[in-house]
């Protein structure tokens, strides 16, 4: 398959070398959208030889819609994106495993879940964990849904993703795309990821700030679909 990485990083000097030296070799299209950076981001994810480009307006679903217009621009025998945090706090030499199903078993969709036995302590924090709870058990009280996580960590077939018409631009943008996936019956697995502590603070975890927000933006997300069954 051919696969496009897309990683919008805020900030992550620090960690984003780590995470693209990481990412399997064969994977030859990798996009790191600096998100209103004012570090050195761009210059560490340039000098890795990948692509870099920025988006000024702050906000995750900003950075991920950016980089979807350049694979569709750009690189359009892409079949799969892959959605990839910069903060080291996934495993990104497990790509491998995330896409597997798209590659065997022709699933359209799959969530790299954050399961209990393999995280480690503290690399989630109490708002995100009663938050993925929160959002996952009530997508499956309205939709039956099967998800237990909204990790970041995440594959879809590009002419998918095209038809999900994406238009969050900063809390809610995994939510939304779990939601629209679940309304267009499009066919979706999880697969047990790994994940440990992030470098640097949460944008949005890490303050009471982006817990608050991210939470609004989720719930509003679910019972606005909810309202449309």
């Amino acid at each position: 398959m051919k696969i496009a990485v897309i990683i919008p990083a805020h900030n992550e000097e620090q960690a984003i070398g780590l995470v693209l030296n990481d990412i399997p070799k064969k994977v030859e299209n990798i996009i790191v959208v600096c998100n209103n950076c004012t570090d050195n981001t761009a210059v560490v994810a340039a000098q890795n030889g990948v692509i870099v480009l920025k988006e000024e307006q702050q906000g995750y679903g900003y950075a991920c819609l950016l980089g979807i217009d350049y694979v569709n621009k750009n690189l359009p025998d892409t079949e799969v994106v892959v959605f990839l945090d910069g903060d080291y706090g996934d495993y990104p030499e497990q790509l491998s495993e995330l896409v597997k199903p798209i590659a065997e078993e022709n699933i359209d969709f799959v969530i790299g879940a954050r399961v209990k036995k393999y995280r480690e302590e503290g690399s989630m924090t109490t708002p995100q964990i009663f938050g993925n709870g929160l959002a996952t058990f009530l997508m499956k009280l309205f939709f039956n849904s099967r998800f237990t996580d909204l990790g970041p960590f995440r594959a879809i077939k590009l002419e998918k993703l095209n038809a999900l018409n994406m238009e969050d631009k900063t809390y809610g943008w995994t939510v939304e795309m779990q939601l629209k996936a679940l309304r267009q019956r499009m066919s979706y697995t999880e697969v047990p990821m790994r994940y440990k502590k992030r470098i640097g603070v949460s944008k949005v975890s890490g303050t009471m700030k982006g817990a608050v927000m991210a939470g609004i933006k989720i719930l509003g997300w679910i019972f606005k679909y909810s309202l449309k069954k």
